[in-house]
């Protein structure tokens, strides 16, 4: 359907905002609470959507509401409008974090939270004290969609959790990790540096953010003709040093967060005894989000964080 200008005139630019919300939510109840109406005034919304587009866009199927194929196209190029008007109306209104009451939604591994939440705690508590965080962990599957759907403004990704983007997602690389053995050597009976042999024969924790038990370490091992045994696999960063302090095991992970946690519960370190690629750190966020001052000012702030963070304290590895 083409729109004549005297046809666009007509546009309440309210119906392309709803519209965001019903193509975001798929759920005329969970579009009207986002943008703050009524249900019945958002039926009534998208009545005279569908009657504009001449197509249903949202269907019901056996699991909800569907967007039809005429839908799925209108996502990107009305968000990349939306966003545009948003821009310029607040071209003259320059973002102020003093004054800012944004609530920005990220998306981060527990390991960033440890490390570099409570900086970004206190910098946001001295420069923005009214702006407001939600955290959410990572689902290396999802993220995309999260982004692409609205739910979440910005990810912090580790090693491989992104997967390859579309021109609409934007990464910035942060730093890249190096990796460091840590264990409980009264526990395991080894002092480091920790022998190939000695790392192969003990069992191992694995932390994945992805299903399977299977990582760098396997993948580097296997060239040397070599593997060995995956005892426990968890995605959460936190649980790792507590299992590895209470068992005779080993993990590997990367170097600023084993330093912490072996300053801070007492364990030994120790550079692997088999090379193993870095790994990158980087920030995602949707194109849509690229010039918004409010998101540009956060991304700066997360970078120089994370980029300028001291090394953690902790034992030096043999």
């Amino acid at each position: 359907m083409t729109i004549d200008r005297a046809h666009l005139a007509q546009v309440d630019l309210n119906l392309l905002v709803a519209l965001n919300a019903l193509l975001t939510e798929r759920s005329v109840t969970r579009a009207a609470a986002r943008v703050g109406r009524t249900q019945s005034a958002m039926s009534h919304n998208l009545a005279r959507l569908r009657d504009l587009f001449g197509d249903e866009l949202l269907t019901r199927g056996p699991d909800g509401m569907r967007l039809t194929p005429r839908a799925l196209a209108l996502i990107e190029p009305l968000r990349g409008a939306l966003s545009q008007i948003e821009a310029m109306l607040a071209r003259d209104e320059p973002f102020n974090p003093a004054t800012s009451e944004r609530v920005f939604r990220i998306g981060m591994p527990d390991s960033i939270e440890v490390l570099h939440g409570p900086a970004l705690l206190a910098r946001l508590s001295a420069a923005a004290p009214h702006l407001r965080l939600r955290l959410y962990s990572i689902d290396s599957l999802q993220i995309l969609e999260d982004l692409d759907a609205d739910r979440l403004d910005l990810a912090i990704g580790v090693g491989g959790t992104f997967a390859a983007g579309q021109l609409h997602h934007k990464r910035r690389l942060l730093i890249t990790e190096t990796y460091l053995c840590m264990f409980n050597a009264a526990l395991v009976g080894v002092e480091p540096p920790i022998s190939l042999q000695d790392y192969v024969r003990l069992p191992h924790v694995l932390t994945s953010l992805r299903k399977g038990e299977r990582g760098v370490v396997d993948d580097a091992l296997e060239t040397l003709g070599l593997a060995r045994v995956v005892a426990l696999t968890t995605s959460r960063f936190l649980a790792v040093p507590f299992l590895v302090r209470g068992a005779p095991v080993v993990t590997t992970m990367h170097s600023r967060l084993a330093r912490f946690f072996a300053g801070a519960l007492g364990l030994s370190l120790s550079q692997p005894p088999l090379p193993l690629p870095e790994a990158p750190i980087s920030l995602l966020w949707h194109a849509s989000y690229d010039r918004d001052p409010a998101h540009v000012w956060l991304r700066g702030l997360l970078a120089d964080l994370i980029v300028h963070a001291a090394p953690a304290a902790g034992a030096a590895p043999g």
